[in-house]
């Protein structure tokens, strides 16, 4: 009510994203109003339009992408025997600063959530078991996170794979109970990498 239109609209568009309280969203506005330099905002501009118009998930692993497939999923250098499954990019990203892991990945963009009606076909995993049908796989490496969604939503997975020709194995418990692979630093995440233990053995 102390603004004009156009700043309390920004204040408001500010407001929206994860982490940004009322007081945080107000500073924003104003410094985009009165000290950012017109082409400065309107390359800031021009950036939030590009990305929610040129950015497409991965057809292959659902990956952000500028273009289809992503660069991971068209590297030849990587190994393709394994696939790490995430729940989110951010945690693909997490592991891509590692620069250890050179297999490929698959993003279920979410995981089973029963309470908040979010099932198996609401996330990337039927795109993950078509995938395995045409790729040579020998290892999935189940990477999501140590919360209760998380090892319920990998212990689906495995059940899934249970029958198959196909390695399943958890990262380690180096990452603390119900953190986030986004938050673990290079050499936790890792370790937790290295000690993956095995759920399934398909290849007895």
């Amino acid at each position: 009510m102390y603004y004009p239109d156009t700043i309390q609209k920004l204040i408001e568009s500010f407001s929206k994203l994860p982490g940004i309280g009322p007081k945080s969203a107000e500073r924003l506005a104003l410094h985009v109003a009165t000290k950012m330099k017109e082409e400065d905002a309107l390359s800031f501009a021009k950036g939030l339009i590009s990305v929610k118009r040129d950015l497409m998930h991965c057809s292959v692993c659902g990956n952000l992408t500028d273009k289809n497939p992503c660069s991971i999923c068209r590297d030849s250098h990587r190994d393709r025997s394994v696939i790490a499954v995430v729940e989110e990019i951010k945690d693909l990203i997490a592991m891509e600063k590692m620069r250890e892991y050179r297999g490929l990945y698959h993003v279920l963009n979410g995981v089973i959530s029963p309470m908040n009606g979010i099932g198996p076909q609401d996330i990337n995993i039927p795109s993950l078991l078509e995938r395995l049908k045409n790729e040579e796989v020998k290892e999935i490496i189940l990477a999501t996170n140590t919360t209760i969604e998380g090892e319920s939503t990998a212990l689906y997975i495995a059940k899934l794979l249970e029958n198959t020709d196909i390695k399943v194995t958890r990262i380690a418990r180096g990452l603390p109970v119900g953190g986030g692979l986004e938050y673990a630093d290079e050499v936790t995440l890792l370790k937790a990498l290295e000690g993956r233990r095995e759920i399934i053995n398909n290849n007895k």
